[in-house]
């Protein structure tokens, strides 16, 4: 999701400050046969950016939050741990820098060309959005893996959601643990996410959950 997500705002980055260089520089539009101050409906085009990224956060943000919300109810789950301390430093550093980055971006918008307000506000509300998470997370022990029988859900930068019905194969390569599903659909979250004490029990949990003439739950995986 993150890493989706930032692909999309880092597209949308470039042509947005594109447009606010020749509108806040008042530059020649010979195409137009105008200028960037002259550019018909910049508040609009400005405006409907503006719009676009904040949805785009906002999805984001309401995803995770729920995910945080459900993983935190410990006793819905079978099996429920804290992530490790690695994978959390990892989280408050990934949150940082993602805010930080969106932070230069507003601020650098807003500087160029004032009537970039509305995407510059959008990237504010990330800036924002991200320290809370990572504040919140922290502060509450938010960052959690639960286990049910039916699904396995991740909370931490981002929510993976790993429903058993159609899993077919549980298998461990590169620091991920990959579950594979009928129609060649494969999912995944980073093996690290689990404190190496908790991890032989959270295997145990994991592979008493699944049908073993469905599933083939590979016999390195706790290596």
């Amino acid at each position: 999701m993150n890493s989706f997500i930032n692909v999309m705002l880092s597209f949308i980055l470039f042509p947005t400050m594109l447009i606010a260089i020749y509108v806040g520089m008042d530059m020649p539009l010979t195409f137009l046969k105008t200028t960037g101050q002259y550019l018909p409906y910049k508040f609009e085009i400005f405006l409907g950016i503006g719009i676009f990224i904040l949805v785009l956060l906002l999805r984001r943000s309401v995803k995770r939050w729920m995910g945080m919300n459900i993983v935190t109810k410990t006793k819905r789950f079978k099996w429920n741990a804290s992530v490790s301390k690695a994978r959390k430093k990892r989280i408050v550093t990934y949150q940082a820098l993602e805010a930080i980055i969106m932070l230069c971006a507003a601020i650098a918008l807003y500087t160029v060309a004032k009537e970039a307000w509305a995407p510059a506000l959008a990237f504010g509300f990330g800036v924002v959005d991200n320290i809370i998470f990572a504040i919140v997370g922290l502060l509450k022990d938010g960052f959690r893996i639960g286990l049910s029988s039916k699904a396995l859900i991740v909370a931490d930068r981002e929510v993976t959601l790993l429903y058993f019905s159609g899993l077919r194969k549980v298998s461990v390569q590169q620091e991920s643990i990959y579950f594979d599903y009928i129609k060649d659909l494969q999912l995944s979250f980073p093996s690290n996410c689990i404190e190496e004490s908790t991890k032989k029990d959270f295997l145990t949990q994991l592979e008493a959950e699944m049908d073993p003439g469905k599933v083939y739950f590979s016999k390195n995986l706790g290596e």
